[in-house]
């Protein structure tokens, strides 16, 4: 029998090469977005709105069990605290923390049911440090960094693991869009820009969605058995300057 993989926000970007990675790898993958993706069974559903969440996860770990959860759903928002609204502040927050909240809190009857589970967090560099005009979403991944570390301690006498990916600057569309955004608002060339981008990166490249999902396949796998509560920049070795 398949073991059955559900992730939130797995239509574009890391989340579909989550998604992907893990039909690659044989699972049954449930996708709850707001758009359909290319991978997994795709479940409608809005972060948002909290007992929308905990139905599907609740319907999809009633029907076919759930081995591994991965809360990948998120919004970013470039401003400081001055200049962002109470409006943006409540959209970051029930996106990035409050779905991943109703998302993992609906997946553990069904994971203690089986004494076994592995929840792995996208979270983002943004867990370790601060950056400029970040205010929302560094607080947002900073709770999804704690809700790593606590749900590895009240769910280990169950076998549940928990851990979190910290994503550093990664080659996504949303990445793109930003840049393109920046580069027709300053007049900045796109190229430099990128180029400027890989340069403040150690490793002098920006990091690929698939080599995030690699991780977060790794920390799901029984290859991981003994890793629990922990963090794992993937950043070309930006957070260690």
């Amino acid at each position: 029998m398949k073991k059955v993989c559900v992730i939130s926000g797995g239509s574009s970007g890391i989340g579909l090469s989550i998604a992907q990675k893990f039909e690659q790898e044989g699972f049954t993958v449930f996708n709850l977005d707001i758009t359909p993706g290319d991978a997994g069974t795709f479940v409608e559903c809005d972060m948002r709105n909290y007992q929308q969440v905990i139905d599907a996860v609740t319907t999809i770990g009633r029907d076919h069990g759930i081995d591994v959860l991965v809360p990948n759903a998120g919004i970013h928002l470039s401003a400081n605290i001055e200049n962002t609204s109470e409006e943006d502040f409540d959209r970051v927050l029930d996106i990035n923390v409050k779905g991943a909240f109703a998302f993992t809190k609906a997946a553990m009857p069904f994971m203690r049911e089986k004494q076994q589970g592995s929840v792995v967090f996208v979270a983002s560099d943004q867990s370790f440090i601060g950056k400029t005009n970040s205010f929302a979403y560094n607080l947002s991944k900073m709770a999804i960094a704690s809700m790593a570390r606590t749900t590895a301690l009240d769910y280990a006498e169950f076998n549940i693991r928990a851990n979190a990916v910290c994503p550093g600057t990664i080659e996504t569309p949303l990445y793109h869009k930003a840049i393109d955004n920046y580069c027709a608002k300053s007049g900045a060339d796109k190229a430099e820009v990128h180029r400027e981008h890989e340069l403040m990166q150690p490793l002098g490249r920006l990091g690929q969605p698939e080599e995030v999902a690699d991780l977060v396949f790794f920390l799901a796998s029984d290859n991981a058995q003994f890793i629990t509560g922990s963090l794992h920049a993937i950043d070309g070795g930006f957070t260690t300057q």
